[in-house]
């Protein structure tokens, strides 16, 4: 499960280099014919754009993962591009989501949890769950 990006890391890259080409271009030419705060300015804009791209960026990658294994229950969850990776037995884990509601789905093994689904549709939540204890119970 994976977030929905319109745009990678990469194009987002090469947006910004083209946007700083143009701004600065523009700011230069001005420059040139004695407008000297329009380029401070730019400057200025496309600092805090880079800022928000960098933000943007860190979270463009960001999902979930859960294998189903002989023994166990791998989630994976990445975030901001670090990884954490959980492991249930799964003789015991539980999957609890409210039907209709907007949580997240809960998955569970004596005192341990975890929620995922945060980049599925809310509507199709409660159907992610019971499709995972369906493969939990039939494999």
């Amino acid at each position: 499960m994976r977030r929905n990006c319109s745009i990678s890391p990469s194009q987002l890259g090469a947006l910004y280099a083209s946007l700083c080409v143009v701004s600065l271009g523009v700011a230069g030419f001005f420059w040139a014919h004695g407008a000297t705060l329009v380029l401070p300015f730019a400057a200025a804009e496309l600092l805090a754009v880079a800022v928000a791209f960098v933000v943007y960026a860190r979270h463009a990658a960001d999902g979930e993962s859960v294998w189903l294994m002989p023994e166990r229950l791998v989630v994976e969850q990445e975030r901001g591009g670090q990884v954490q990776r959980r492991e249930f037995s799964r003789d015991w884990v539980r999957i609890e989501a409210r039907e209709g509601g907007s949580s997240l789905i809960e998955v569970r093994e004596g005192g341990r949890s975890v929620q995922i689904g945060r980049h599925v549709r809310t509507d199709l939540r409660p159907l992610l769950a019971r499709e995972m204890r369906q493969a939990l119970r039939g494999a």
